[in-house]
């Protein structure tokens, strides 16, 4: 069965399925079967690969609750997001769009690049000890890049400028990835980033916990009043969630690289978890999707310690304090953004 509630999401996998609602519970039906019921009081979010029709009903009970619908394609690609009506402050969102154009975004971005590198340099640190010998040196030699980086960012005073800067980083960044995946062979490795199709199976996981996590960001931005369309690293796009993936940058590194590494030097995925296309593109198949939304919403539920706040809080609650601490700063209440930095 490939339909999970997972800690409050509910995805729903198979396809062809069909997602109906009988009173205040979400009825997926297989080939005209009822095959699972799931109460509605217990889930925030529905994730939908590939469905064969979602019921106007449940996208209304979905909106009208506010809980959000994603759809995703046959390959685990974002088609579309459904909500309900926008809410939240809108003083929040007229300071949210004067800072676009000012010193206030361009300190935002600043920061939260230089999360983003610290966090990369973090993690690859850290998985340095578990490298292969013949390429330890080579990943500290990259974390040493990344730092410079990092003083050379903190100083940038253009959005050109550090969007340079962050792309020079992401590239040395993957160009040393492969050495931290244990498995031999060239199945899973990853000399550099390959986003659209993803090339080879690395990048297609990847490619699959971004997606993820971008989903968790447009909610945790909502949430608080902001709107996820408009940020401040990311260029103003029509239907880009350009607040929600700069608030991915931070993240990426400790929450979905670490993971992406962990479940396949762990192997946990295998190479039949992929689809791969004759003209290259690589997919998650749906075992490999089944594998991965377990294994994220478990490591959602893991605690981490926030710098700021000083306490332990579980990685699936991190976006959202993030997002009311630029809210915050946002509203004048913060001297900066406190982009977060994850424990070394």
């Amino acid at each position: 069965m490939a339909e999970q509630a997972i800690l409050g999401s509910l995805y729903v996998t198979t396809p062809g399925a069909y997602l109906g609602i009988d009173h205040d519970a979400l009825r997926i039906d297989i080939e005209g079967e009822a095959t699972k019921t799931v109460p509605l009081m217990g889930v925030d979010g529905v994730i939908v690969t590939r469905p064969r029709a979602v019921s106007a009903r449940v996208i209304e009970r979905l909106a009208e609750t506010g809980r959000p619908l994603t759809l995703l394609d046959g390959r685990g690609v974002f088609t579309a997001r459904v909500v309900g009506p926008v809410t939240g402050s809108v003083h929040l969102r007229m300071a949210q769009y004067r800072a676009v154009d000012s010193g206030v975004g361009l300190g935002i971005a600043r920061n939260v690049v230089l999360a983003k590198l610290q966090n990369s340099r973090s993690l690859l640190m850290r998985r340095s000890r578990d490298a292969r010998v013949e390429g330890r040196g080579a990943v500290v030699a990259v974390a040493g890049e990344l730092r410079a980086i990092v003083g050379v960012a903190s100083t940038a005073v253009t959005l050109d400028a550090l969007r340079g800067h962050e792309g020079d980083a992401a590239r040395r960044y993957f160009s040393s990835f492969h050495h931290l995946v244990s498995r031999p062979g060239r199945a899973f490795a990853l000399d550099r980033r390959e986003r659209r199709p993803p090339r080879g199976r690395m990048n297609a996981l990847i490619s699959y916990l971004y997606t993820l996590l971008t989903h968790e960001a447009v909610a945790a931005a909502e949430t608080v009043g902001l709107d996820p369309q408009v940020g401040y690293l990311h260029a103003l796009r029509p239907g880009r969630p350009g607040l929600a993936l700069d608030m991915v940058e931070e993240l990426r590194a400790p929450l979905a690289d670490r993971l992406a590494l962990s479940l396949v030097n762990r192997r946990e995925l295998s190479e039949d978890d992929f689809e791969v296309q004759p003209g290259g593109a690589v997919w998650l198949a749906l075992s490999g999707r089944r594998i991965v939304n377990r294994a994220w919403a478990e490591r959602r539920q893991q605690p981490v310690r926030h710098g700021l706040l000083r306490e332990e809080l579980p990685w699936g609650l991190v976006l959202h304090v993030q997002a009311r601490l630029l809210a915050r700063h946002l509203r004048g209440e913060l001297a900066s953004y406190p982009a977060f930095l994850a424990p070394e």
